[in-house]
C-alpha cells in the first residue's frame, strides 16, 4: 500500500525562511496571517490530504467516474470526502472575504494545493477548477454576476468549469463553433458541443456554473471574435434559490489513462441560456485569467504527485533487500542489503528529491510575487511582478509537468517489477502525472509562449525580472567561500542561458521555425537556471546553520547535500541543451515529409 506524509518541514522552510514569511502581513489584506497562523493551516490541511482524500486516491482511481443517462456519479466516498472538504472551509481558502471567502495569501494557498496533489489529484481537480471559475467571474462578470454567483461557488455548494475545447478545436481556439444568440431579456442562447470538459457532470454539488466560450452572430474570424458567457447547469432564480434545468447535459464521459476519479465530459448546449461576461467579443482575455492560475495550478499537481512517487520509493528503497553494496556488505546480519545503498538507486532518489525540492522553491517565488501583484499597492511592484508571473508562468507549467512525468516513472523504476504491480500504487502515479503536460496548454505550447511572446515582449523587459535577481545575487555572493560548490556553477548556467537567448533573438528575427525547434529546450534550459538559482538561494541560508547544537542540523545538512547533487550532475545539462539550441532547425524542417 503506497504511503503519503505532508512534507512540512520543506514548506515551513521555503514559506518562512527562503521568503521570509513576516512580510506577508504587510500586504494589505493579509494582515492577520502571521507565520503561526499559516502554519495552523498547513497543519489542518495536512490532516485533510493524509486522513480524507489520501485514502480515497487508488480506490477512486479502481472505480472511477460512471455516467448513465446524463447522470455522473464520483467514486465511492468522494461525496462525504468533499463535504467535509467543503465543511472545513477549504472551498474559500483563496477567495475575498467579500464573498465569503478567508484570503488567504497564495503563498500559503499553493503549498495546501500541493498537498491535495499529492494526496489525491483527482479530487483536487474539482475545487480547483471552481476557484478558476470564481476569478474569471471575480475579474470580469457584472457586479450581478457576482453576487448571483460567487458565494456560492466560494463555500462550495455549487461547482464551476471552464467549457473551451471542442471536438474539431483545442489549442486553436480560433476555430470554435459553439454560437450565442442574444435573446430579448439580454440573455443568450448558446448551442454547440464542447469536449474534455473536467467536472463538467458530477454528484458533489447542486449546481455547476459553466463558464463557455463562443461567438456572437456578428463575431469577427479567429479568436477576436470569441465571447465568454456564464451558463449554470440550473438557472438561479430572483431570490438565489434554483430553478429549471437549462440546456445542456453531459452527453458522456471519457475513459482515460490516469486521473479516473476525475469526471472529464463531453457536454452540449442546446438553447442553453448564458449570460455574457465582460465585453463582446473579448472572452479570451476573460477565459485567460482562469487559464493562466489553472496553469500555475497544474504545475503544483506536477509537484504534489512527484512528491508522494518520491516517498514512496524512498521507503521501498529501505526496505527492500536485494544484492550487497560494491564496497562490501553493509548489512552482514542479513541475506542481503537494502537497495538504498546501491549508486543507481542513490542517483534516482536524490534525482527526484533534488528536483522536487528545487520546484517547491521555485513555485514559493511565484507564490509570492502573485500576491503582490494582487495585493500591493506599489505601482512598480506590480508591475515587476505581473511581469515575472507572466514569465514563469509557462516555466512553472511545463517544467513542473515535465519532472513531475519523469520523477513517477523514476520512482516506479526504483521497485524494479513491482512498480509495474497496481498493489503499490505506483503505476497511477504515472498515469496520474501524464496528462498534467498535456493540459491546460500542451508543454510544447508552453515552451512557444516563452520564446515566441515572453522573451521578446517590451523589448525583453520580461527577461530582465528573473535575469536581475540572479546576477545581483551571484555579484553579492561570488567570493562566499561557503558557496563554493554552488555560485561558480550557477554562473556558467546562467551564461549558457544569456548565449541560448541571444541566439534564439537573432536567428528567430529571420525564421521563426528557429523560435519553434529551439522552444522546448530552451524552456527546459531556463528551468534548470531557474532551479540552480533556488538551490544556490537556499544553500545560503543552510550552510549557517547546520551548527550542532540546531535540532533541525539533519534537515540542513540534508538541504546542501541535495543542493550539491543538483549543481553537479543535474544543473550541467544547461550545456548540452546549449548545444543543441545552437544546431538550429534544419534537421527538423528539411527531413521529407514523405519519408516519415
Amino acid at each position: 500500500m503506497p504511503i503519503y506524509k505532508a512534507p512540512l518541514d520543506d514548506m515551513r522552510f521555503v514559506l518562512h525562511e527562503l521568503y521570509d514569511s513576516k512580510t506577508i502581513a504587510e500586504l494589505p489584506g493579509c494582515e492577520e496571517f502571521s507565520p503561526e497562523l499559516m502554519d495552523s493551516v498547513l497543519e489542518e490541511a495536512a490532516k485533510m490530504a493524509e486522513e480524507v482524500l489520501f485514502p480515497l486516491n487508488q480506490s477512486g482511481d479502481l472505480e472511477g467516474c460512471t455516467y448513465e443517462n446524463g447522470v455522473v456519479r464520483t467514486p465511492s466516498g468522494f461525496k462525504e470526502a468533499y463535504n467535509a472538504f467543503r465543511d472545513g472551509g477549504w472551498t474559500a481558502m483563496g477567495a475575498s472575504p467579500e464573498y465569503g471567502g478567508q484570503g488567504m495569501p497564495i503563498a500559503a494557498a499553493m503549498l495546501v494545493e500541493e498537498m491535495l496533489c499529492s494526496a489525491n489529484v483527482a479530487f483536487g481537480l474539482y475545487p480547483g477548477l471552481s476557484h478558476g471559475a470564481y476569478l474569471a467571474i471575480h475579474h470580469h462578470g457584472s457586479d450581478e454576476q457576482k453576487q448571483t454567483y460567487l458565494p456560492n461557488i466560494v463555500s462550495g455548494k455549487w461547482s464551476g468549469t471552464m467549457c473551451l475545447t471542442e471536438p474539431h478545436c483545442g489549442t486553436d481556439l480560433g476555430m470554435l463553433r459553439t454560437k450565442a444568440v442574444p435573446a430579448e431579456d439580454g440573455s443568450y442562447k448558446i448551442t454547440g458541443n464542447k469536449i474534455f470538459i473536467s467536472a463538467g457532470e458530477h454528484d458533489l454539488t447542486e449546481n455547476i456554473i459553466h463558464l463557455v466560450l463562443a461567438r456572437l452572430p456578428d463575431a469577427p474570424a479567429g479568436v477576436k471574435g470569441i465571447s465568454l458567457f456564464v451558463v449554470p447547469k440550473f438557472l438561479v432564480k430572483e431570490d438565489g434559490s434554483l430553478g429549471a434545468r437549462n440546456g445542456l447535459q453531459c452527453t458522456s464521459i471519457e475513459h482515460k489513462m490516469g486521473i479516473k476519479a476525475s469526471a472529464t465530459c463531453s457536454m452540449s448546449f442546446d438553447d442553453a441560456t448564458g449570460w455574457l461576461v465582460g465585453e463582446p467579443h473579448k472572452g479570451l482575455r476573460a477565459m485567460f485569467t482562469m487559464m493562466n492560475t489553472e496553469r500555475l495550478s497544474v504545475g503544483i499537481q506536477g509537484l504534489g504527485v512527484a512528491e508522494v512517487a518520491y516517498q514512496n520509493a524512498v521507503n521501498y528503497a529501505r526496505e527492500r533487500i536485494q544484492g550487497r553494496s560494491l564496497t562490501g556488505a553493509k548489512m552482514p546480519e542479513k541475506q542481503a542489503d537494502s537497495i538504498l545503498v546501491h549508486p543507481d538507486v542513490r542517483r534516482m532518489l536524490l534525482t527526484m528529491r533534488a528536483y522536487i525540492e528545487g520546484c517547491r522553491a521555485m513555485a514559493g517565488w511565484v507564490a509570492r510575487e502573485i500576491d503582490i501583484l494582487h495585493r500591493s499597492t506599489d505601482e512598480d511592484a506590480k508591475l515587476i511582478a505581473d511581469d515575472f508571473t507572466a514569465l514563469l508562468t509557462p516555466v512553472v507549467k511545463a517544467l513542473f509537468t515535465d519532472l513531475g512525468f519523469e520523477i513517477a516513472s523514476t520512482a516506479l523504476q526504483c521497485y524494479g517489477g513491482h512498480g509495474y504491480i497496481r498493489d503499490h500504487g505506483m503505476e497511477q502515479y504515472v498515469r496520474d502525472a501524464r496528462i498534467s503536460m498535456i493540459y491546460e496548454g500542451a508543454n510544447g505550447v508552453q515552451a512557444l509562449d516563452l520564446v515566441g511572446r515572453k522573451l521578446p515582449q517590451d523589448g525583453g523587459r520580461l527577461l530582465g525580472r528573473f535575469l536581475d535577481p540572479v546576477m545581483e545575487f551571484i555579484d553579492a555572493h561570488q567570493d562566499d567561500e561557503a558557496l563554493e560548490a554552488f555560485v561558480p556553477a550557477l554562473q556558467t548556467a546562467l551564461e549558457h542561458l544569456q548565449i541560448a537567448t541571444g541566439h534564439i533573438m537573432e536567428v528567430g528575427m529571420s525564421n521563426y521555425d528557429e523560435i519553434g525547434a529551439a522552444s522546448v529546450d530552451y524552456l527546459r534550459l531556463f528551468g534548470l537556471v531557474a532551479l540552480g538559482f533556488m538551490w544556490t538561494r537556499m544553500a545560503a541560508i543552510a550552510v549557517h546553520k547546520v551548527d550542532d547544537e540546531n535540532p533541525q542540523k539533519q534537515f540542513y545538512d540534508a538541504k546542501i547535500g541535495t543542493g550539491k547533487f543538483f549543481m553537479q550532475r543535474l544543473l550541467p545539462q544547461t550545456g548540452a541543451l546549449l548545444a543543441a539550441i545552437q544546431s538550429g532547425s534544419e534537421t527538423m524542417m528539411e527531413f521529407a515529409d514523405a519519408a516519415f
